[in-house]
């Protein structure tokens, strides 16, 4: 299975900027769906994710478990980023910004991987709960859910029609835990 070193930088400050753009709190499926539009169009489009997570075939669609575990506060991810806390509290299955914060930022993202983020987003926010769950249930999904630990491979989320399908797997196998995200 391709793997890539999960990004935990772009991860925090996507979470931050989605929270900020929106303006107001935002439920976990809307950000986890948002990142996996963000890595799946990236990796088809570019030969890469943006933010590399380990994805597993959940009931309701693909989670994206480093970015599922840093909405949740898990303080492993903050020692990894040197910081004392999230710039977001947990409210069950919801996250909300900290009140008072100017200090958004997003300079881990390229210019590129922050246009298709924002279109993630909006394709996210666009859809009902049920919607986004019905999209994010394709073959990718269906492959992650056969097996045992439910974990999904990026071979799979890369479209069957690729023009160069094998190529990118075969690359992406030997280089995808060396590529710098």
């Amino acid at each position: 299975m391709i793997k890539f070193r999960f990004n935990p930088q772009k991860a925090m400050q996507g979470v931050d900027w989605m929270l900020e753009k929106a303006g107001r709190d935002l439920d976990f499926h809307k950000i986890l769906k948002t990142a996996y539009f963000a890595d799946k169009r990236m990796l088809n489009e570019h030969g890469r994710p943006i933010f590399g997570a380990r994805y597993r075939a959940m009931n309701y669609g693909p989670v994206p478990l480093e970015i599922y575990e840093m909405l949740k506060c898990e303080p492993y991810w903050l020692s990894e980023l040197s910081m004392n806390e999230y710039p977001w509290t947990r409210q069950g299955y919801r996250v909300i910004r900290q009140a008072g914060r100017n200090d958004l930022t997003t300079d881990a993202f390229s210019a590129l991987e922050m246009r298709i983020l924002e279109e993630a987003f909006a394709q996210s926010c666009g859809m009902t709960f049920d919607q986004r769950t019905r999209e994010t249930h394709g073959m990718d999904w269906v492959e992650g859910s056969r097996r045992p630990d439910e974990s999904m491979a990026y071979e799979d989320m890369i479209a069957a029609d690729h023009v160069n399908r094998a190529e990118l797997i075969e690359d992406l196998q030997a280089m995808g835990p060396r590529l710098v995200l």
